[in-house]
């Protein structure tokens, strides 16, 4: 599987992200799509701290055993949770990012986190004291490198402008262009790339997105109703035909973007890490047109 470096840090990803976050801990199933993933070579691995408030990483930090060397593990801090309550609220101060990255460590039975992300954040942070604690890990070794995972354009901005981060984590599919608008092209002038999740647009581009459509998605999803995602669906039926599944027609998509270093998917059964691990396979410059155009160009409106 090809890998890709990661802005400018050292480090090279897969183009395939396994995102662990949908992956239940203490199942075996779980344990063995991580496996699966790895011996067809994903050696990137996404999860966070308040991923079922801390258990997640632990089933991670099992995974790795014996392997850490040869995987790129990232991890997400900032929202401060009480495991024992279940609650949690934001807080990206220095303190925090300190105090839990030493928790994370733990979980995931290593000395160092590979790439360090803020899990969200607003103007209103106190960015400046969040950038020098993310600094600070880096130059202790505790962490390679550090980036963001936000949909928030004008906070992204924020980070590109007094940061030194490697890549920021967004929602990106066909049916959610927002960040092609305002993101990409500034990410990839300024050599930061990208980890485009969310991907299959909550399950609605994949083979089997038509079933349950309007039980799923009453409302339509972003900008489309769902009698245009009805239109869509049908449209990417026909482009299949062509030899190339819905899924792949969705993670290529994504996948031609030069900034785009790799794309994150959850896999909850093997069949599913199959189906999205088959999509690598690149499509034509003629089916990437095609795509574009049956698809909007929607704007980010309230994330600011």
């Amino acid at each position: 599987m090809k890998r890709n470096q990661l802005g400018k840090s050292g480090i090279y990803i897969s183009e395939l992200t396994l995102g662990c976050m949908s992956l239940a801990p203490g199942k075996q199933e779980s344990m063995r799509i991580i496996d699966e993933a790895l011996y067809h070579g994903i050696n990137h691995l996404d999860t966070a701290d308040l991923y079922d408030f801390g258990e997640n990483e632990k089933m991670v930090g099992t995974a790795i055993k014996n392997k850490r060397e040869d995987l790129i593990i990232t991890s997400k801090v900032g929202n401060h949770f009480h495991k024992a309550t279940k609650d949690w609220f934001w807080d990206p101060s220095a303190s925090y990012i300190q105090k839990a990255v030493k928790a994370s460590l733990q979980r995931l039975q290593t000395d160092y986190i590979d790439f360090y992300m803020l899990h969200g954040g607003t103007l209103d942070d106190p960015i400046d004291e969040t950038i020098a604690a993310f600094e600070s890990l880096k130059k202790e070794g505790v962490i390679r490198a550090y980036g963001i995972s936000s949909i928030r354009p004008n906070v992204i901005r924020e980070f590109v402008k007094k940061s030194n981060i490697d890549a920021v984590m967004l929602q990106y599919s066909m049916l959610d262009r927002r960040a092609e608008e305002e993101i990409i092209d500034l990410l990839e002038a300024e050599q930061i790339s990208i980890l485009a999740r969310g991907p299959l647009a909550k399950g609605i581009l994949t083979e089997k997105g038509k079933e349950k459509l309007f039980d799923k998605h009453p409302e339509g999803y972003l900008t489309y109703t769902v009698d245009e995602l009805r239109s869509i669906q049908l449209e990417l039926e026909k482009i299949a035909v062509q030899g190339k599944s819905v899924n792949q027609l969705a993670i290529q998509y994504i996948l031609r973007q030069p900034a785009v270093a790799s794309v994150v998917f959850g896999a909850s059964s093997i069949n599913q890490l199959h189906e999205n691990i088959a999509s690598l396979a690149p499509v034509s410059k003629k089916v990437y047109e095609q795509l574009r155009h049956l698809t909007k160009q929607n704007k980010y409106t309230n994330h600011r």
